[in-house]
């Protein structure tokens, strides 16, 4: 290698963004966050929508940031999944893109399993259903009208962003694995499963792997101090997909949670799973870096935990995340469980109210301060994740070992301990900056400076310095999560449960 490279990881969550510059000088890769930006959708049209001007005023900023200290060698955006948005003829966004979270997906689940049945929709995707997926998004667009009338290309988020950077209108394979519209199997779109649903097929684009260079960046970035020539590079545009790829897993029976807003708790595998009982444990079979696949559960995360605390900010109770965590680590264990992935905890609102009326509802103590509840939540996703690890465990035949949790969660030392007592496994915590790691090393492979996954979890060993937190009380825990079975059985998914 002639000289250090530089590139930059935009990695956008569905609460906030961040860029990262990452220098790599052929053994390690140092990280520097030099832009952080807040993102929050807004109400446009009736519709809870992404502010993409906010969002790339932001991004402009950050990569601006990054190219005043030295040449960019390439640029790489990640975001959540299932979102998407069109552009029309002349590569223009026609709207902002509706966020997961608003209302016009309910009822298109049951709509699209009376049409097809679930059997179908699963089969033909390998995809969990959920109602904010986007194949459901679609459903509800098109019994809405369809796409807008100037739409001529449907693009996934991150896909938005590199088109924005470079003017290539394609899909990457992990943000598209995300859609439950995408053949995961069969690497294509499931166009005979959407024709059935009404949806139309016409404006999906071309989809290519993580790694693939898009070109140089276009303008105005080009004129940016540093980005001049700069290659704009697909990671695992998905960002759960970029960090798996950063995982430093030490067997191949090892698990994975990457933890933030959404939780991700599976395993990596060679071919996806796509049977009977990965359909009743409701698994995803999601694309992952250098054709690997994730297996596993989206489960509902610290965005229960979020709300909780953008609600007590509203009551003038303005907490950090850490005190947040010391006040749950001193509230009573084991005492109430809560389903951190009914439906009623996936809008905005108010959160405490619904975990209350949740254990109400189910016979149990009700929580009262915010250390009680933020308790209940991380003890309901802890016990989540043992309910995703046994259904791959049941569907795979393989063991779990271990797991390790990635993201930043992984700095959530409560969590970390529950999840090994949940589980029964130890838990190995970091990297907390996985996404980031990972979309910068795929950027790397793709420059030609490492060789595949092997190489690239190399260079995050280097710098891993992770904790080990071993399981405590399992004949506790083990009762826990009996009623936690119990209690999740007793509730119906339509039951409304909203105070």
């Amino acid at each position: 290698m002639s000289r250090r490279r530089r590139c930059v990881a935009v990695d956008l969550g569905a609460e906030s963004g961040r860029i990262v510059v990452g220098t790599f000088d052929g053994r390690r890769l140092e990280t520097e966050i030099v832009h952080r930006f807040p993102n929050q959708p807004h109400v446009v049209d009736g519709h809870l929508r992404w502010d993409m001007t906010a969002l790339w005023h932001e991004i402009l900023a950050g990569l601006g940031r990054a190219g005043a200290s030295g040449r960019v060698d390439s640029v790489g955006v990640d975001t959540w999944g299932i979102d998407y948005g069109y552009v029309d003829e002349r590569g223009d966004l026609v709207a902002d893109p509706v966020s997961h979270r608003d209302a016009r997906t309910e009822g298109m689940l049951a709509e699209a399993t009376r049409i097809v049945g679930r059997d179908r929709l699963y089969g033909s995707t390998g995809v969990q259903l959920m109602e904010i997926n986007s194949v459901f998004q679609l459903l509800a667009e098109s019994r809405a009208g369809g796409p807008p009338p100037q739409a001529r290309r449907l693009l996934m988020m991150p896909d938005l962003f590199h088109h924005l950077m470079s003017g290539a209108s394609v899909a990457e394979f992990t943000a598209a694995s995300t859609t439950g519209a995408y053949d995961v199997a069969g690497r294509t779109w499931a166009t005979k499963l959407l024709d059935d649903l009404g949806v139309r097929t016409d404006l999906l684009p071309e989809v290519v792997d993580a790694g693939t260079d898009l070109g140089p960046v276009v303008s105005p970035l080009a004129a940016l101090p540093g980005l001049a020539g700069a290659r704009v590079i697909t990671p695992g545009s998905h960002d759960t997909a970029s960090a798996v790829a950063a995982v430093p897993f030490d067997n191949p029976y090892a698990g994975y949670v990457s933890s933030g807003t959404w939780s991700l708790a599976g395993v990596e595998l060679a071919h996806p799973v796509v049977d009977e009982g990965s359909r009743e444990a409701n698994l995803t079979n999601e694309g992952g870096v250098a054709g690997t696949v994730r297996l596993l559960r989206n489960v509902m995360g610290l965005w229960v935990l979020q709300e909780c605390r953008r609600q007590w900010a509203r009551e003038g109770h303005d907490i950090d995340y850490p005190a947040l965590v010391a006040l749950a680590a001193e509230a009573p264990a084991a005492r109430s469980v809560v389903d951190v992935d009914h439906p009623s905890f996936v809008r905005p609102g108010d959160m405490p109210a619904r975990i209350r009326a949740y254990c109400r509802a189910t016979g149990q103590p009700v929580p009262a301060g915010m250390g009680e509840v933020a308790r209940c939540v991380l003890e309901g996703l802890a016990l989540r994740y043992r309910v995703a690890f046994e259904s791959i465990v049941k569907v795979t035949g393989r063991p779990m070992t271990a797991v390790h949790i990635v993201g930043g969660g992984s700095r959530n030392d409560l969590l970390n301990q529950l999840t090994a007592d949940t589980t029964g496994l130890p838990v190995r915590t970091g990297p907390v900056e996985a996404t980031s790691m990972g979309n910068l090393l795929v950027q790397l492979m793709a420059l030609g400076e490492l060789a595949g996954l092997d190489d690239i979890r190399e260079v995050v060993r280097q710098d891993d310095h992770g904790r080990l937190v071993e399981p405590r009380d399992p004949a506790m825990w083990g009762e826990h999560y009996t009623r936690f079975r119990d209690v999740v059985a007793s509730v119906s998914p339509g039951q409304d449960l909203v105070e």
